[in-house]
């Protein structure tokens, strides 16, 4: 029976170790292992035929330490309170790690959108947008897009928002329609930072780009947009997968080709596709199979105990959150096989979050150009402190940057104080 996990106790061990590694006491951190608000939802919307469902929505605030809380809505039928309290953790030490300053949040709604019409959805986010209201704001807590959310629901919470203030909010969220606020190279944002996690990672490890062989667990907006930029760089993609099926080619994928047959595929998937070389494999195959990088960019929990010890990947670079367990982590170091960790590779997203509330904020656009070579800047510059907390403390790279992160959370924290 595979392990069950509870991703909010992950991250609590992560933080207890990163802390007691810093040499912080349990008193200057107890309050960082505690959400700072926790809003639990019911969200009732008209359904097309006349009837009422009834839907759990959350909302947790995480830290608000180093400013406004930050982090994306999910909507899934597996979404929980603990699930959602661990994301909106992570999004700390994510802001952290590239040192933005926000602190961390995430909100959710226990729903198969796939079921719902345009409409009901519609209903369903600006009815969820009302019953969080009192705890948003582009001063307090900062939705964007996350697991089946993007930038039309992102549009709708800016408008119920808006609509309540008697006047355009654009920087409530981001990950917006450009046409309302929103910021050119922000769809590309999380991907392309995990293709320059990659890039940086092969430099330190003295590899070519050209030719390096990667899988990529996960072919949606970052999967496919990292393999992609990657493909662009000379690396050879292996393999895709997404929930419909995986896809190998030992001589590489066509990564274009798979990106026009997606777009005009029902519900956008990959099962179907064909060309000279290609076969399907399950998600196991994709996850175990002998690759330099192993890229995974689906949900939490992928890398078991059971996967880590068969997994044959040189390196792990998460591109979703949490995808690998504890016990699966403690494998794979003992395996020295390096993880990469999601808190540092993903975080090109939340970057250009930042870029675009700043932009909302100034009411200035910048172009995409200056956009994509700032984010190049601040991951280059965030990877940096991570692989010189790694080896200076001898420590894993999700260590390193759990201590990076909790270190400047922890300053904040004793600045600003307890109130009152």
């Amino acid at each position: 029976m595979a392990e069950k996990c509870n991703p909010y106790e992950n991250m609590l061990c992560n933080l207890d170790a990163a802390a007691q590694k810093l040499g912080y006491s349990l008193d200057e951190y107890i309050s960082l292992r505690y959400p700072e608000r926790e809003l639990i939802v019911s969200v009732p919307v008209k359904m097309d035929d006349g009837s009422v469902k009834v839907f759990k929505g959350y909302r947790v605030q995480h830290s608000s330490s180093r400013g406004p809380c930050k982090g994306g809505i999910r909507y899934h039928q597996d979404v929980d309170l603990d699930e959602v309290r661990a994301l909106a953790a992570w999004m700390t030490w994510k802001c952290a790690v590239v040192n933005i300053p926000y602190g961390g949040a995430k909100g959710g709604i226990q729903v198969d959108p796939t079921q719902l019409s345009l409409g009901e959805l519609e209903r369903l986010t600006r009815r969820y947008t009302s019953m969080i209201l009192p705890i948003l704001g582009p001063e307090k807590d900062i939705p964007a897009p996350d697991v089946n959310t993007n930038a039309q629901v992102m549009g709708w919470i800016m408008d119920t928002y808006s609509m309540f203030k008697g006047y355009a909010v654009p920087g409530v969220v981001t990950g917006k329609p450009l046409e309302v606020g929103g910021s050119l190279g922000r769809p590309e944002a999380t991907g392309r930072g995990v293709m320059f996690t990659v890039v940086e990672l092969a430099k330190r490890l003295g590899w070519d780009l050209k030719g390096l062989k990667i899988a990529v667990q996960g072919f949606g907006n970052v999967g496919s947009v990292a393999a992609k930029l990657l493909k662009d760089k000379g690396c050879k993609i292996v393999a895709i997968s997404d929930v419909s099926c995986g896809l190998y080619n030992p001589d590489g994928i066509d990564i274009d080709r798979v990106l026009e047959y997606k777009a005009d595929s029902p519900n956008c998937l990959i099962k179907g596709y064909t060309e000279e070389g290609i076969s399907t494999i399950t998600n196991k195959q994709l996850l175990t199979m002998d690759v330099d990088v192993l890229i995974p960019s689906a949900l939490e929990n992928q890398i078991d105990a059971e996967i880590a010890r068969e997994l044959k990947a040189k390196v792990v670079v998460e591109a979703a959150n949490g995808p690998t367990t504890t016990e699966g982590d403690k494998i794979l170091n003992e395996r020295n096989i390096p993880v990469v960790p999601d808190i540092l590779a993903n975080a090109g997203g939340v970057v250009v979050s930042y870029f675009e509330w700043v932009q909302n904020n100034q009411m200035f656009m910048w172009d995409e150009e200056k956009i994509n070579s700032m984010l190049e800047r601040v991951m280059i510059e965030a990877f940096d402190g991570v692989w010189s907390m790694h080896q200076r403390e001898k420590v894993t790279l999700r260590m390193a940057a759990y201590m990076v992160a909790l270190d400047r959370v922890i300053k904040a924290k004793k600045i600003r104080g307890i109130f009152p």
